[in-house]
Protein backbone atom coordinates (compact mmCIF):
# COMPACT_ATOMS: atom_id res chain seq x y z
CA UNK A 1 0.00 0.00 0.00
CA UNK A 2 0.80 3.34 -1.13
CA UNK A 3 1.81 6.20 1.47
CA UNK A 4 0.63 9.80 0.63
CA UNK A 5 3.70 11.88 1.59
CA UNK A 6 2.10 15.40 2.58
CA UNK A 7 3.98 17.77 0.54
CA UNK A 8 3.63 20.63 3.58
CA UNK A 9 5.05 18.45 6.17
CA UNK A 10 8.07 17.25 3.51
CA UNK A 11 8.98 21.06 2.68
CA UNK A 12 8.77 22.14 6.25
CA UNK A 13 11.50 19.24 7.76
CA UNK A 14 13.51 19.23 4.37
CA UNK A 15 14.09 22.95 4.08
CA UNK A 16 14.74 23.11 8.06
CA UNK A 17 17.24 20.48 7.10
CA UNK A 18 18.70 21.93 3.85
CA UNK A 19 18.81 25.53 5.33
CA UNK A 20 20.97 24.76 8.82
CA UNK A 21 23.01 22.00 6.75
CA UNK A 22 24.00 25.59 4.67
CA UNK A 23 24.74 27.73 7.85
CA UNK A 24 27.37 25.30 9.55
CA UNK A 25 29.01 24.56 5.97
CA UNK A 26 29.51 28.03 6.44
CA UNK A 27 32.24 27.96 8.97
CA UNK A 28 33.89 25.64 6.79
CA UNK A 29 37.77 26.92 7.20
CA UNK A 30 36.01 29.53 10.39
CA UNK A 31 35.60 27.02 13.26
CA UNK A 32 37.41 27.65 16.48
CA UNK A 33 39.80 24.49 16.47
CA UNK A 34 40.24 21.88 14.01
CA UNK A 35 38.19 19.03 16.05
CA UNK A 36 34.96 21.65 15.10
CA UNK A 37 35.35 22.09 11.47
CA UNK A 38 34.76 18.38 11.72
CA UNK A 39 32.14 18.17 13.48
CA UNK A 40 30.40 20.94 12.41
CA UNK A 41 31.01 19.82 8.81
CA UNK A 42 29.72 16.09 9.77
CA UNK A 43 26.53 17.43 11.41
CA UNK A 44 26.00 19.55 8.35
CA UNK A 45 26.07 16.55 5.85
CA UNK A 46 23.78 14.52 8.35
CA UNK A 47 21.36 17.49 7.65
CA UNK A 48 22.18 17.31 4.41
CA UNK A 49 21.36 13.28 3.38
CA UNK A 50 18.06 14.03 5.40
CA UNK A 51 17.34 17.17 3.05
CA UNK A 52 17.56 15.16 -0.05
CA UNK A 53 15.55 12.44 1.39
CA UNK A 54 12.12 14.54 2.39
CA UNK A 55 12.55 16.85 -0.85
CA UNK A 56 12.81 13.74 -2.97
CA UNK A 57 9.52 12.59 -1.87
CA UNK A 58 8.13 15.77 -2.93
CA UNK A 59 9.94 16.62 -6.13
CA UNK A 60 12.87 17.05 -7.79
CA UNK A 61 15.73 17.90 -4.81
CA UNK A 62 17.74 20.02 -6.92
CA UNK A 63 15.00 22.08 -8.21
CA UNK A 64 13.52 22.03 -4.86
CA UNK A 65 16.53 23.53 -3.13
CA UNK A 66 18.35 25.78 -6.10
CA UNK A 67 15.16 26.78 -8.06
CA UNK A 68 12.98 28.40 -5.83
CA UNK A 69 11.97 31.60 -4.73
CA UNK A 70 12.67 32.75 -1.31
CA UNK A 71 8.62 32.67 -0.33
CA UNK A 72 8.33 29.23 -1.09
CA UNK A 73 10.77 28.24 1.11
CA UNK A 74 9.02 26.77 4.46
CA UNK A 75 12.00 26.26 7.14
CA UNK A 76 11.67 27.74 10.15
CA UNK A 77 13.36 31.70 10.72
CA UNK A 78 15.65 30.05 13.65
CA UNK A 79 17.62 27.67 11.15
CA UNK A 80 18.47 30.87 8.96
CA UNK A 81 19.38 32.87 11.66
CA UNK A 82 22.87 34.07 11.08
CA UNK A 83 25.88 32.31 12.28
CA UNK A 84 26.74 34.64 14.66
CA UNK A 85 30.12 33.61 17.06
CA UNK A 86 30.75 30.32 17.66
CA UNK A 87 28.33 30.18 20.96
CA UNK A 88 25.37 32.01 18.93
CA UNK A 89 25.96 28.81 16.73
CA UNK A 90 25.85 26.57 19.46
CA UNK A 91 22.42 28.19 21.35
CA UNK A 92 20.60 27.96 17.76
CA UNK A 93 22.28 23.74 17.99
CA UNK A 94 20.51 23.22 21.13
CA UNK A 95 17.32 25.00 20.20
CA UNK A 96 16.64 23.22 16.83
CA UNK A 97 18.32 19.92 17.78
CA UNK A 98 16.79 19.12 20.77
CA UNK A 99 13.47 19.79 19.11
CA UNK A 100 14.62 17.80 15.48
CA UNK A 101 15.29 15.15 18.28
CA UNK A 102 11.61 14.96 19.82
CA UNK A 103 9.93 14.94 16.64
CA UNK A 104 11.71 12.55 15.04
CA UNK A 105 11.87 10.00 17.98
CA UNK A 106 8.17 10.64 17.75
CA UNK A 107 8.05 10.26 13.85
CA UNK A 108 9.77 7.11 14.24
CA UNK A 109 7.45 5.57 16.69
CA UNK A 110 4.56 5.70 14.15
CA UNK A 111 3.70 4.36 10.89
CA UNK A 112 3.68 7.73 9.11
CA UNK A 113 5.35 8.38 5.72
CA UNK A 114 8.63 9.90 7.65
CA UNK A 115 8.63 6.87 10.21
CA UNK A 116 11.36 5.29 8.12
CA UNK A 117 13.36 8.23 7.90
CA UNK A 118 12.82 9.28 11.47
CA UNK A 119 13.97 6.22 12.74
CA UNK A 120 17.60 6.73 10.93
CA UNK A 121 17.58 10.16 11.42
CA UNK A 122 17.19 10.04 15.22
CA UNK A 123 20.35 8.58 15.61
CA UNK A 124 22.62 11.42 13.95
CA UNK A 125 19.91 13.78 15.47
CA UNK A 126 21.03 12.53 19.20
CA UNK A 127 25.04 13.05 18.57
CA UNK A 128 23.67 16.81 17.30
CA UNK A 129 21.68 17.07 20.15
CA UNK A 130 24.69 15.57 22.67
CA UNK A 131 27.11 18.36 20.83
CA UNK A 132 25.27 21.31 21.61
CA UNK A 133 24.38 20.78 25.17
CA UNK A 134 28.14 19.84 25.71
CA UNK A 135 29.43 22.61 24.34
CA UNK A 136 26.39 25.07 26.06
CA UNK A 137 28.03 23.37 29.52
CA UNK A 138 31.06 24.02 28.37
CA UNK A 139 31.00 27.82 27.49
CA UNK A 140 28.16 28.80 30.02
CA UNK A 141 30.01 27.42 33.37
CA UNK A 142 33.38 28.13 31.48
CA UNK A 143 35.44 31.59 31.42
CA UNK A 144 33.68 34.54 31.88
CA UNK A 145 33.58 35.98 27.95
CA UNK A 146 32.13 31.99 26.83
CA UNK A 147 29.82 32.66 29.61
CA UNK A 148 28.62 35.75 28.55
CA UNK A 149 28.70 35.16 24.62
CA UNK A 150 26.06 31.79 25.26
CA UNK A 151 23.93 33.80 27.54
CA UNK A 152 24.14 36.42 24.88
CA UNK A 153 22.93 33.36 22.30
CA UNK A 154 20.74 32.19 23.97
CA UNK A 155 18.34 35.24 24.62
CA UNK A 156 19.39 36.39 20.95
CA UNK A 157 17.49 33.48 19.93
CA UNK A 158 14.89 32.93 22.36
CA UNK A 159 11.93 34.82 20.46
CA UNK A 160 12.30 32.38 17.18
CA UNK A 161 11.49 28.80 19.54
CA UNK A 162 8.17 28.96 19.57
CA UNK A 163 7.52 28.58 16.21
CA UNK A 164 8.89 24.99 16.28
CA UNK A 165 5.53 23.76 17.72
CA UNK A 166 3.37 25.52 15.36
CA UNK A 167 0.82 23.38 13.67
CA UNK A 168 1.91 21.86 10.03
CA UNK A 169 -0.05 20.43 7.69
CA UNK A 170 0.71 16.51 7.49
CA UNK A 171 2.72 16.48 10.48
CA UNK A 172 0.75 14.54 13.11
CA UNK A 173 2.54 15.25 16.73
CA UNK A 174 1.98 15.66 20.05
CA UNK A 175 3.08 19.37 19.74
CA UNK A 176 1.94 20.13 23.26
CA UNK A 177 3.74 17.47 24.63
CA UNK A 178 6.98 18.09 22.81
CA UNK A 179 7.21 21.72 23.29
CA UNK A 180 6.63 20.47 27.48
CA UNK A 181 9.66 18.39 26.93
CA UNK A 182 12.13 20.75 25.41
CA UNK A 183 11.41 23.07 27.36
CA UNK A 184 12.53 20.93 30.15
CA UNK A 185 15.32 20.10 28.67
CA UNK A 186 16.70 22.77 27.19
CA UNK A 187 15.97 24.55 30.75
CA UNK A 188 17.90 22.02 32.55
CA UNK A 189 20.85 22.54 30.18
CA UNK A 190 20.99 26.15 30.51
CA UNK A 191 20.56 26.08 34.36
CA UNK A 192 23.22 22.91 34.81
CA UNK A 193 25.36 25.46 32.06
CA UNK A 194 24.54 28.01 35.10
CA UNK A 195 23.06 30.12 32.67
CA UNK A 196 19.97 32.30 32.84
CA UNK A 197 16.74 30.93 30.89
CA UNK A 198 15.86 34.10 28.54
CA UNK A 199 12.44 35.89 29.45
CA UNK A 200 10.26 36.93 27.40
CA UNK A 201 7.25 35.36 24.73
CA UNK A 202 8.39 32.72 22.10
CA UNK A 203 5.64 33.56 19.91
CA UNK A 204 3.02 36.20 19.14
CA UNK A 205 2.40 39.06 16.85
CA UNK A 206 5.63 40.94 17.96
CA UNK A 207 7.99 38.04 17.85
CA UNK A 208 9.62 35.67 15.14
CA UNK A 209 7.23 33.07 13.89
CA UNK A 210 6.43 33.20 9.71
CA UNK A 211 9.19 31.13 8.15
CA UNK A 212 6.11 27.95 7.95
CA UNK A 213 4.06 30.98 6.03
CA UNK A 214 7.29 31.31 3.48
CA UNK A 215 7.97 35.00 5.59
CA UNK A 216 11.61 35.12 6.26
CA UNK A 217 14.32 37.36 7.96
CA UNK A 218 16.49 39.60 6.48
CA UNK A 219 19.89 37.42 6.25
CA UNK A 220 17.53 34.66 4.35
CA UNK A 221 17.35 36.23 1.02
CA UNK A 222 21.47 37.33 0.96
CA UNK A 223 22.09 33.29 2.22
CA UNK A 224 19.73 32.04 -0.64
CA UNK A 225 21.46 34.07 -3.16
CA UNK A 226 25.05 32.61 -2.32
CA UNK A 227 23.31 28.70 -1.85
CA UNK A 228 21.89 28.78 -5.07
CA UNK A 229 24.02 30.99 -7.27
CA UNK A 230 26.15 28.25 -8.82
CA UNK A 231 23.02 26.19 -10.39
CA UNK A 232 21.57 29.81 -11.44
CA UNK A 233 24.33 30.31 -13.00
CA UNK A 234 25.34 27.34 -15.29
CA UNK A 235 21.56 25.96 -15.66
CA UNK A 236 21.59 22.37 -17.29
CA UNK A 237 25.27 21.93 -16.60
CA UNK A 238 26.17 18.31 -15.77
CA UNK A 239 29.63 17.36 -14.22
Amino acid sequence: MTTTVPTSAALALGDDALVLSHRLGEWAGHAPVLEEEVALANIALDLLGQARVLLSMVGDEDELAYLREERSFRNLQLVEEPNGDFAHTIARQLYFSTYQHLLYAELAAGEGPFAGLAAKAVKEVAYHRDHAEQWTLRLGDGTEAGHERMQRGCAALWRFTGEMFQPVDGLDVDRAGMETAWLESVQGTLRRATLTVPEGPRTGAWTAGAGRQGVHTEPFGRMLAEMQHLHRSHPGASW
